[in-house]
């Protein structure tokens, strides 16, 4: 398994260290990792080989290697990879969620800063995660499902649409967040947000 590491990184480690947030930084990218283990052990537990990992600003991304096989187990409009793909995306926030139950049970042995901090990075990368934006975790599982109803074309196109939509009622509500609460963190996340779907755009752009 090759391993990647995106420059980026260090800019936003920078930028989280110079508005004085780098503690939470590294809080997110600790559970971010744990994250990405979830799917790296639904992925091998599905029979699949892992292909790369990516370190990127905002966490980990893992692929994984699909024999031809796979695509030959035909689902309604799809097949189950597919199905695969809804699981291993799935299994990110479902371990997110684990931490945060296990944090809870745990509450009374550990210092109440911590154990807030630990509820509140994990639920913040699982909500982030679940956003309908490709490819985040949310918009992975809406178009494999969309796959199996619609069929591959169509997959395309709607989560173009819904990923380009969400971004843009996203970077609305982040516009007030940075007014309000005055953290320019808040707006390179935004931007990264952006330059991953502009990019997404472009791919669909070409397949067409």
């Amino acid at each position: 398994m090759s391993i990647k590491i995106n420059l980026k990184i260090f800019l936003f480690a920078i930028i989280f260290y110079l508005t004085k947030q780098i503690h939470i930084y590294a809080m997110l990218m600790l559970f971010a990792f744990c994250h990405e283990m979830g799917h790296l052990i639904c992925g091998i537990l599905l029979g699949l080989k892992p292909k790369s990992l990516k370190i990127m600003p905002m966490g980990l991304s893992i692929e994984f290697q699909i024999s031809k096989q796979e695509y030959y187990k035909k689902i309604i409009g799809g097949s189950k990879v597919q199905l695969k793909q809804i699981w291993i995306a799935l299994a990110g926030p479902i371990t997110n969620v684990i931490i945060m139950v296990i944090a809870m049970i745990i509450r009374k042995y550990i210092d109440s800063v911590l154990y807030h901090e630990i509820v509140y990075a994990n639920m913040l990368i699982a909500i982030f995660n679940l956003l309908p934006i490709y490819p985040l975790d949310g918009a992975r599982i809406l178009k494999a499902t969309l796959h199996l109803i619609k069929g591959s074309k169509k997959a395309y196109e709607w989560i173009c649409y819904i990923s380009n939509s969400s971004m843009v009622m996203i970077t609305m509500v982040a516009s007030i967040a940075i007014y309000y609460y005055k953290n320019i963190a808040i707006l390179f996340v935004i931007t990264y947000l952006w330059s991953v779907v502009v990019i997404e755009n472009r791919r669909y752009r070409l397949r067409k």
